[in-house]
């Protein structure tokens, strides 16, 4: 089921022996470049076309009329209505302590507001094609109407089978708060939302995972608009085990990352071979039964790695260089190991906790970082979706205590006109705290 990789004896030095996730080189790149220029260039047209290249489906129009969504929500059978609605409760109230009420910094002299302005429009992206993915809308679109964004479009690929969006997508999106759906995937969609076509607005700010091309694409538009949960690409999932792990529980978290498709990444780490084989075997026996077992097979094989280390330890040093998107502890002390981590997206303690959980129904966004890039970055927040503001108010106080420092920082960078700007308010504020004494 996984590639086996040795790393006892090496310690926590084991960084440069993990294979790492590659782009395959220039070519994705160049493609996606390309694609964002025709779409800068062509608009419409080129979605259009790609949209029945990529997915075989021939589109009137871009935009899914509303009354689709509206029919969509009124055909919920009534345990999935009671599910997207858990799930975007959960969502909103996990999300709700994230929104920053105005604070004011007060100093002699100087006051400053400091408070958050939610971006005007959004942009979500929603993988289609291999499955649908409701809890993807709910985890996007939630945080960012917590935010309080007025406009928020959703992109989504149609179904090759029937030329749709699939209808438990539209249900989510109107459930959720989206405003605009269109039946637009891939790179593609990512340069639409970026730059505008005649159909599709531009916006501030694009969040939302997909595949490599999606990823890569969100990373080449991203300065001209905001881009969100830094790499969200091909899933990821380390778990971490020891005797006490269920071998069927730790083989089916593994195979759950997997599922999605391509160029994900899956790792079993453990300090006891005996875990390794009766995880493996377990694995094996589950993957016999697994409708999408061709798919996990394929992933396995690419990025499927069971790894033996020496201890504890060890495991957390692996984990950290991986920095996955999905990291489980399936062993003593997991609350205790998680607290250590330094690089993974979302975590999860204990053989009751899958990455599952978290991906419909816990709060946080399933929007996680992939690809490393858990270093620098952290899930899908209601951040993502405001920018910080604060004004600056001074009195004549606060240019005298103040002033001469910034003349001081000032005259050694030689801005002349940084300084002076002080200079001239320091001999107003002189002059009129001696009017107020009745000086000279």
């Amino acid at each position: 089921m996984l590639n086996r990789l040795d790393l006892t004896g090496q310690g926590t030095n084991v960084a440069h022996l993990l294979p790492r996730p590659t782009l395959d080189g220039d070519d994705p790149v160049q493609v996606v470049a390309d694609i964002i220029a025709r779409v800068r260039a062509e608009g419409d047209a080129v979605l259009r076309e790609l949209t029945a290249r990529f997915d075989g489906v021939d589109l009137d129009t871009l935009r899914v009329p509303d009354a689709e969504l509206d029919a969509a929500v009124a055909a919920l059978s009534p345990e999935l209505r009671a599910a997207i609605d858990a799930s975007i409760e959960a969502v909103e109230a996990f999300h709700r302590h994230q929104v920053r009420a105005e604070e004011v910094i007060e100093s002699p002299g100087m006051r400053i507001r400091a408070y958050q302005r939610p971006i005007d429009r959004a942009g979500l992206y929603v993988p289609g094609g291999r499955a649908e993915y409701p809890s993807t809308v709910i985890m996007t679109a939630v945080p960012a109407r917590v935010a309080g964004v007025e406009s928020i479009a959703l992109c989504v690929p149609p179904d090759r089978a029937t030329g749709a969006v699939s209808s438990s997508v539209l249900a989510a999106a109107r459930l959720a708060g989206v405003d605009e759906v269109y039946a637009v995937g891939g790179a593609q969609a990512i340069a639409a939302m970026a730059y505008g076509t005649e159909s599709i607005a531009p916006v501030d700010v694009i969040a939302g995972p997909g595949n490599v091309f999606v990823a890569l694409a969100k990373q080449q538009v991203a300065g001209d608009v905001g881009v969100a949960a830094a790499f969200a690409g091909p899933s990821e999932v380390v778990v971490v085990a020891d005797d006490t792990a269920v071998p069927a529980y730790a083989a089916i978290d593994v195979m759950v990352q997997a599922e999605h498709g391509p160029d994900g990444l899956a790792w079993l780490v453990t300090w006891d071979e005996a875990v390794a084989d009766a995880v493996c075997a377990a694995g094996d026996d589950l993957l016999a039964a697994a409708p999408r077992a061709d798919d996990i097979r394929a992933t396995l094989a690419a990025g499927g790695y069971v790894a033996l280390v020496d201890d504890p330890e060890a495991a957390l040093a692996v984990a950290d260089a991986i920095a996955p998107e999905h990291l489980e502890f399936q062993c003593r002390d997991a609350e205790a190991l998680a607290e250590r981590v330094r690089n993974a997206g979302a975590i999860f303690c204990g053989n009751a906790a899958p990455a599952s959980v978290g991906d419909y129904v816990a709060g946080p966004s399933h929007v996680l970082p992939t690809y490393g890039s858990a270093r620098f970055a952290s899930a899908l927040t209601v951040g993502d979706f405001v920018k910080d503001h604060h004004i600056v108010s001074i009195t004549d106080e606060g240019i005298r205590r103040m002033g001469p420092h910034v003349i001081a920082l000032a005259d050694t960078e030689g801005l002349d006109a940084h300084a002076t700007s002080i200079r001239l308010r320091l001999d107003a504020a002189t002059d009129s705290r001696l009017d107020a004494a009745g000086g000279a």
